[in-house]
């Protein structure tokens, strides 16, 4: 859990560990620079990310978070669309350095939300707490219906993230590979791109368990070992 000890703890827990290290920009080169740099305390007091699944919004959140705190600040990483939160779990959050509020969209038409993440908003300018915001749409797609929440959203800038191209996708295998220890052919890499999800969180989950089935088997991941754990076999 990021946060400080001695604030509110939500139920949130981050399932990997994220760097900003490991992630593959590709496309999207400026806005992680951006994120870094808000990460650090010398970036944008608001950021603004929006795009469709696969595209690294949560990875670049919940890894500014890991970031933050690694330089001895204070943050927060907060999915808005997580089963059980209340929008008073937004109270005295501004006290951190750093909020990543993650899955806007889903407050959308929602009164109560928005008007808690309004309040978080202003709260946060004042004590000087950076928001870095992740959605699927634009601020004026969001369906919101508080107007000054709206004008809020359009404060700082706005990267629309994009999916990273095959070449990209093959390479992060590879890298993925390494850091596993593992050496991974290209033929290899293009044969999981032809027959597997080409999202990053996908190809990721997937290669871990290749370096299991790898370590249970004694083999190195060629395209028969990953074939049978694509199918299951091991």
């Amino acid at each position: 859990m990021i946060g400080h000890p001695n604030q509110l703890t939500l139920p949130i827990e981050l399932i990997r560990e994220p760097t900003l290290a490991d992630y593959r920009p590709g496309p999207n080169a400026e806005a992680s620079a951006a994120v870094r740099a808000q990460a650090d305390g010398s970036g944008e007091p608001v950021l603004y990310l929006f795009g469709g699944p696969a595209t690294g919004k949560t990875h670049l959140l919940q890894a500014a978070c890991r970031a933050s705190t690694g330089v001895g600040r204070t943050a927060q990483y907060i999915p808005l669309a997580l089963s059980g939160l209340m929008p008073s779990m937004l109270e005295d959050l501004e006290t951190r350095d750093l909020l990543a509020l993650d899955d806007l969209d889903t407050i959308g038409g929602r009164p109560d939300w928005e008007l808690a993440v309004f309040n978080l908003f202003n709260r946060a300018r004042a004590r000087g707490c950076a928001l870095l915001i992740a959605a699927t749409s634009g601020p004026d797609e969001l369906g919101i219906g508080l107007p000054d929440l709206r004008s809020r959203l359009q404060w700082g800038p706005r990267y629309c993230l994009l999916p990273l191209s095959d070449p990209d996708c093959e390479t992060l295998l590879i890298e993925v590979a390494a850091r596993l220890g593992m050496r991974l052919a290209h033929e290899t890499a293009r044969y999981i791109m032809n027959n597997c999800a080409r999202d990053p969180a996908s190809l990721v989950e997937l290669m871990i368990r290749i370096d299991r089935a790898s370590l249970r088997e004694r083999r190195q991941p060629s395209i028969p070992l990953v074939r049978q754990v694509i199918r299951g076999e091991i």
